[in-house]
């Protein structure tokens, strides 16, 4: 049976677009379009649609407004379709709070060359939104008393008594959520984390600044030859692979702009390499949701260099490709929810380390 899709979205030439495209995929099919979530409100009665993609910014109701009352009253998979704006990343990040499973930037009319590439793109994330969990999540507002100066990263106390632990994170579709649960249970000491997350360039600067906002730990997108500090995150940018290096005694972020691996750059797999590479036992891994078998090879190398790795369960995930793929290959020591997660890593950490984390 083919995945029935309704696009809502106010620019006729999207509308077509993107009907063209999801039409010309065996298993799918296009059930409607609607210019607008007024007109998308009936037809999602008469179609009942599998999959809804949804504009960010549209006329009559604006899109976050929309989904939040589709999310309370008809919870279903949507996929957003947003701009590569500084507002649209930011309504984007929020809509994925509101519990839309997936975003896709708008499609570049004027670079036909990269159209196959976006119209496998934009069916890969319907298909995976098709068999996606959805869950309500609860409104989480941002914390207006974390002093983070001007802009800058909090200062830590006597960084290098620190532990040489680190923590590497990898996850896609479901995990900018996933990311900020996680986060917001680690302490202000805890070992520095890299993380990358599958996510265009233009988006990954502003899902950082939100979670610095919610979380005791500093969080920044990599800019490359950062030192690896205690309580701090560093989030690959969506242009660029993220991989850790040892510069001396101390660990150092690197970016690289070669081509993508598993179709994919950032590749949680480039990161998870270098960590096995440069971190070895001193490693801690964490495969969350999403989709495909990003990173699995490379969690597996961690686990043969010496490091200690966790995935989510199947459970806690909006899609379980991911964290199954990695299992399946035995590269994972521990498996739990994504609520369990944060404790188990700390706990693990706690024994392994030679002083006890602060929770």
């Amino acid at each position: 049976m083919k995945i029935k899709v309704l696009i809502v979205d106010d620019s006729a030439l999207i509308r077509s677009v993107m009907k063209e495209i999801i039409n010309s995929q065996p298993d799918m099919e296009v059930v409607g379009v609607a210019p607008d979530p007024i007109i998308a409100r009936d037809l999602i009665k008469q179609t009942n649609p599998d999959v809804l993609t949804l504009d960010v910014e549209m006329p009559r109701m604006d899109g976050l407004d929309f989904l939040e009352k589709l999310m309370r009253l008809r919870p279903m998979p949507v996929v957003m379709v947003s701009s590569l704006t500084e507002r649209g990343s930011e309504i984007t990040l929020r809509a994925l709070e509101l519990g839309a499973v997936d975003f896709v930037t708008k499609p570049k009319m004027s670079i036909q060359s990269g159209m196959l590439e976006y119209t496998e793109m934009i069916a890969d994330k319907i298909r995976a939104a098709s068999k996606a969990r959805i869950k309500s999540r609860p409104i989480v507002q941002h914390d207006a008393n974390k002093q983070t100066g001007d802009g800058v990263l909090p200062l830590i106390r006597n960084p290098l008594t620190s532990s040489e632990k680190l923590i590497i994170i990898g996850a896609s579709t479901g995990g900018t959520e996933a990311i900020k649960d996680f986060l917001m249970q680690m302490p202000s000491d805890c070992p520095g984390i890299l993380i990358t997350q599958h996510m265009p360039a233009g988006f990954t600067k502003s899902f950082a600044q939100r979670l610095d906002s919610l979380c005791k730990i500093g969080v920044k997108e990599s800019e490359g030859g950062e030192r690896i500090l205690p309580g701090h995150a560093y989030l690959a940018p969506g242009h660029s692979h993220l991989q850790l290096i040892r510069s001396g005694a101390n660990y150092v972020t690197q970016l690289d702009q070669g081509p993508p691996v598993n179709r994919h750059r950032p590749s949680v797999d480039v990161l998870f390499h270098s960590a096995a590479v440069h971190a070895g036992k001193n490693a801690v891994g964490v495969i969350l949701t999403g989709m495909g078998k990003d990173g699995a090879l490379g969690m597996l190398e961690m686990k043969n260099a010496g490091a200690y790795n966790f995935a989510q369960d199947e459970a806690s995930c909006v899609v379980f490709g991911m964290p199954r793929e990695a299992i399946a290959v035995g590269a994972t020591h521990e498996v739990g929810a994504l609520n369990a997660l944060p404790g188990m890593v700390l706990g693990h950490l706690a024994t392994h380390s030679s002083r006890a984390l602060r929770v």
